[in-house]
C-alpha cells in the first residue's frame, strides 16, 4: 500500500471519483463541468469530515486528526491529486510505464508502488509537489479559512533591477509546505524503516521543487510607465515546470541503500555517486514493464500506440519490446478551414484524414503465462 502523503491524495481522489460517478448517474442534467464540480464539493461537504477521513486507508492517528480538523484542506488535497496524476501521465506518455491508474485499486497505481523503484520515487515526489501546489494556490485564492496570502512578504525589498515594495497577494508557499510536511511525516516517522526514509527524502524533493519555481511578478508605477516604483509579489509557476524538473530528477535518480543505523543513505555499489538533497532515490531496479505481471504491477505494453519512425522510447521497437506491432488504417474527422462570419459565428469544414495507427502486439502466450 502506498504510504504517506501519496496515499491520502490518492485515496481522497478515489473517494471523489466514486462520488462523481454516483452523482453523474443520479443527476445527469448538470450542464457544465464547473457546475458539476460545485455540486460534487457540496455533496462531499455534506458527507462530513469524519466520513471522508474514516474512508482513507492507512492513516495514523495524527493524520486522521488533521484530516478531520481541516476538511477544506483535504478537499484541496483531492483536487491536487487530479493535477499531479495528469502531470505524471503527461511526463510518461511515451514510456512503457505510463502512470496508468487502476479504477478498482485504492492506491490508484496498484502493486507497482510496492517496489522501492524509481517509479515509486517519482510518484512520491510528484504527489507531494502536487498537494503543496494545490494547498498554496487555495490559500491565495481565499478558498481556505486557515490561511491566505503570504504574511511574510511585507515592506521593501530589492532584486537585480533595484528596490521594490511587496504588495498584491503572494502565494503562501510557507503554509503549503508546512502542512504537507507535517501531514506526511507523521506516518513516515512513525514507521522508521528504510522505505520510510526513502519516502521522506522523495517527498521533500517534491516540496522543494515547487518552491524552486516560485516567480517574482511586478507591476510598474510612474509617469508614462517609467517604472520608477515597482510593486511585486511571489507567484506559483505553472505545475508543468515542476513536472518537467522532477522528470529530469527521475532520469538521474540515484540507487542507494540504507546505512546500518537506518538514519541515512549510502551508494548502492562502490563507485556510484552519493545522493544529494535534490536527487530522487530508490532501492530496487524496475521491471521492464514489457509484459503483464500482476506481482510486479506491470500492465505490459500490448495494445499501446507507438511510432513507427521514432528511435526513442515511444518508437515501436522499444515500446513493443521487440514483439512487433499491428497497423490499422483509420479515418479521422477534424474541423478545418475555419472562418469568422460577421456577426458572430465561426464556421468550419469537416476534413477527413486517413492515417496509420501502430499498436504493440501482445506477447505469445508462453511469454506471459508465467508472469500472471
Amino acid at each position: 500500500m502506498l504510504d504517506g502523503l501519496g496515499v491520502v491524495a490518492i485515496s481522497i481522489f478515489g473517494i471523489q471519483l466514486k462520488t462523481e460517478r454516483s452523482l453523474r448517474t443520479a443527476v445527469p442534467g448538470i450542464p457544465t463541468q464547473s457546475a458539476f464540480d460545485k455540486c460534487l464539493q457540496r455533496y462531499i461537504g455534506a458527507l462530513g469530515a469524519r466520513v471522508i477521513c474514516d474512508n482513507i486507508p492507512g492513516l495514523v492517528s495524527r493524520q486522521r486528526q488533521l484530516c478531520q480538523r481541516y476538511p477544506d484542506i483535504m478537499r484541496s488535497v483531492g483536487e491536487g491529486a487530479r493535477e499531479w496524476i495528469r502531470e505524471c501521465q503527461h511526463q510518461f506518455r511515451h514510456h512503457r510505464w505510463n502512470c496508468t491508474t487502476l479504477d478498482r485499486d485504492h492506491t490508484v497505481f496498484g502493486r507497482v508502488m510496492l517496489r522501492s523503484s524509481r517509479e515509486a520515487a517519482f510518484v512520491y515526489a510528484i504527489s507531494s509537489a502536487g498537494v503543496v501546489h494545490a494547498i498554496t494556490r487555495a490559500c491565495s485564492q481565499g478558498e481556505l479559512s486557515v490561511c491566505s496570502c503570504d504574511p511574510y512578504t511585507r515592506g521593501r525589498h530589492h532584486d537585480q533591477r533595484g528596490d521594490f515594495d511587496w504588495g498584491g497577494c503572494s502565494d503562501n508557499i510557507h503554509y503549503g509546505v508546512r502542512f504537507a510536511k507535517a501531514f506526511v511525516d507523521a506516518k513516515e516517522k512513525r514507521l522508521k524503516d528504510a522505505r520510510a526514509l526513502m519516502n521522506l527524502h522523495n517527498n521533500r524533493c517534491g516540496r522543494t521543487a515547487v518552491r524552486r519555481f516560485l516567480k517574482l511578478e511586478c507591476k510598474c508605477h510612474g509617469v508614462s510607465g517609467s517604472c520608477t516604483l515597482r510593486t511585486c509579489w511571489r507567484a506559483l509557476s505553472d505545475f508543468r515546470r515542476t513536472g518537467d524538473y522532477l522528470r529530469r530528477r527521475y532520469d538521474g535518480a540515484v540507487q542507494v541503500m540504507a546505512t546500518q543505523d537506518g538514519a541515512n543513505f549510502t551508494a548502492a555499489r562502490q563507485g556510484y555517486r552519493r545522493a544529494t538533497r535534490t536527487d530522487l532515490v530508490y532501492f530496487d531496479n524496475s521491471p521492464d514493464y514489457c509484459v503483464l505481471d500482476k506481482a510486479a504491477g506491470s500492465l505490459g505494453t500490448a495494445g499501446r500506440v507507438c511510432s513507427k519512425t521514432s528511435k526513442g522510447t515511444d518508437g515501436c521497437e522499444i515500446m513493443c519490446c521487440g514483439r512487433g506491432y499491428d497497423t490499422t488504417r483509420v479515418t479521422r474527422v477534424t474541423q478545418c478551414e475555419c472562418k469568422f462570419h460577421w456577426c458572430c459565428a465561426v464556421r468550419c469544414k469537416e476534413c477527413r484524414n486517413t492515417v496509420d495507427v501502430h499498436t504493440c502486439k501482445a506477447p505469445k502466450k508462453a511469454e506471459w503465462l508465467d508472469q500472471t
